[in-house]
């Protein structure tokens, strides 16, 4: 079997439609109806990816991610109402990788879900060379960042965002190509997913010697990860 998906949505005629299309895609798929079967699912199953509803009955979307993000990185997508960037927002400020806007076709969320699972090593090994930028070490086949020795807890997300400034340190890599390469998806207008995701890094990665980000904004450029 393909990777394993949980699915958490209750709208089960929905939930139902994506199983039965990710399963012909070859993905081995777990459901649940509401979030606190999403929390037993996701910790007794332990799924490559989870696919998670903002607006459920009983504890929300965004109460069932918050509590996965105190347990596990494991990548979370967000379905969120079309046009609702608060959710959106609040969805990436906790942890969430990604998310897309309902109603949404089957096939635009299998590529949205192929795209996280190829970057996250789930579908596709990594190289294996360690890349160094000054305090930082970042094993891309490990997912795993250290600075100074000390390991860093990312998400899929945001680790996959430092290892493409890491391979362009010194660099300006714009927001548009940030999120092709690391998201999976082109840049549309009034998109902050890049930006909410590099508040998070700059705190996780802390400052250098002399106070200043290791991320710098690059106005209506993009980011560049300093060398020290």
């Amino acid at each position: 079997m393909g990777s394993k998906i949980l699915l958490v949505d209750d709208d089960e005629e929905l939930v139902e439609l994506m199983r039965d299309y990710l399963q012909r895609e070859g993905y081995e798929i777990e459901t649940a109806h509401d979030g606190e079967a999403g929390l037993a699912a996701a910790r007794e199953w332990s799924p490559d990816i989870v696919v998670l509803d903002v607006m459920m009955s009983g504890i929300s979307g965004i109460q069932v991610l918050r509590q996965i993000r105190t347990e596990s990185d494991v990548p979370i997508l967000m379905l969120t109402a079309r046009g609702d960037d608060a959710d959106r927002i609040a969805g990436l400020e906790l942890g969430s990788d990604d998310y897309v806007a309902k109603p949404c076709t089957p096939r635009e969320l299998m590529a949205r879900i192929r795209a996280i699972l190829k970057r996250t090593g789930a579908d596709a090994a990594a190289t294996t060379q360690a890349i160094i930028v000054g305090e930082l070490k970042i094993w891309p086949a490990q997912r795993r960042i250290e600075r100074g020795g000390v390991e860093l807890s990312l998400t899929s997300t945001e680790f996959s965002l430092v290892e493409i400034l890491a391979r362009n340190a010194g660099r300006t890599v714009s927001k548009a190509e940030l999120s092709q390469h690391a998201m999976g998806r082109a840049l549309t207008r009034f998109d902050r997913a890049v930006d909410v995701h590099m508040s998070s890094i700059r705190q996780k990665l802390g400052n250098l010697g002399d106070g200043r980000s290791r991320i710098q904004t690059v106005i209506r450029k993009g980011y560049q990860l300093i060398v020290e």
